[in-house]
């Protein structure tokens, strides 16, 4: 076993060395896949156990990003499908993910980052939604630069759309601009303007986790030419080398932006 874990550690400072810096995304999307299942296979059912170990290692994650140099993280950690799923399991998720809004203010401390949070908020139990907005403006005051990170929660990419257009033409009314001329004045730059972060730059390379191969609405403006590592660990169970594998896949292709 000693050997083992000698040998794994090795690997995974070469292929850290490996890793071209230039060649790198600069905003990288996780959708953090699996906790259930993780919580049925590996944890004996109970979900608290899964939940708090996935939410452990957003925050490894955050520090491996820093430490590589990634200027932006978008975590997605909650849909809003997710809504429907039974209270036995949403109640627990809830608390531990407002656990998580508690803690990362010290974290953003320590490791320099900004935070955001995107999604329909008023969806969620008041006490979370508070956790939330209280950890974002904790976090403002002190000022990080290093890493940019933002949490997706109660979050569908369909809805950032529709949101994102309502603002648009609620801001070209707001400038007079007359009924007639609003389908022409409605264009990809204020979309984009009017986005949940739109000061983030577009997703470089989506993640996700428990060896499913979907989208499921993740970003879908901002992730229009990103790309995808699909791979197999559960969140929870999600390694430092998994993402530097897929860093190094990403870094070896040749991206094309739809030409």
């Amino acid at each position: 076993m000693a050997l083992r874990t000698t040998l794994y550690r090795y690997y995974e400072r070469r292929l850290a060395r490996s890793l071209p810096v230039g060649s790198l995304p600069r905003h990288v999307g996780v959708i953090a896949d699996g906790h259930r299942r993780y919580a049925r296979e590996e944890t004996g059912g109970g979900y608290t156990a899964s939940y708090e170990a996935g939410m452990a290692k957003l925050e490894e994650l955050l520090e491996w990003c820093a430490e590589l140099d990634i200027k932006a993280v978008t975590a997605w950690v909650l849909s809003t499908e997710n809504l429907r799923r039974p209270a036995d399991e949403l109640e627990p998720y809830f608390a531990v993910l407002k656990g998580l809004f508690e803690r990362l203010p010290a974290e953003a401390a320590r490791l320099g980052f900004s935070l955001s949070v995107s999604g329909s908020l008023d969806l969620l139990p008041p006490d979370l939604a508070a956790a939330a907005k209280e950890a974002v403006a904790r976090v403002a005051e002190c000022g990080g630069d290093r890493l940019d990170v933002n949490i997706a929660l109660c979050y569908g990419g369909r809805q950032e759309i529709v949101d994102a257009c309502r603002s648009l033409v609620t801001e070209l009314v707001d400038e007079g601009v007359a009924v007639s001329d609003l389908a022409e004045a409605i264009d990809t730059e204020g979309l984009a303007r009017n986005l949940y972060a739109a000061d983030l730059p577009d997703i470089d390379l989506v993640i996700r986790t428990s060896g499913e191969s979907r989208l499921s609405g993740f970003l879908l403006w901002q992730s229009a030419f990103a790309e995808f590592a699909f791979v197999d660990p559960y969140w929870p169970a999600f390694r430092r080398v998994d993402l530097l594998r897929a860093l190094r896949d990403y870094a070896r292709r040749e991206r094309r932006f739809g030409a």
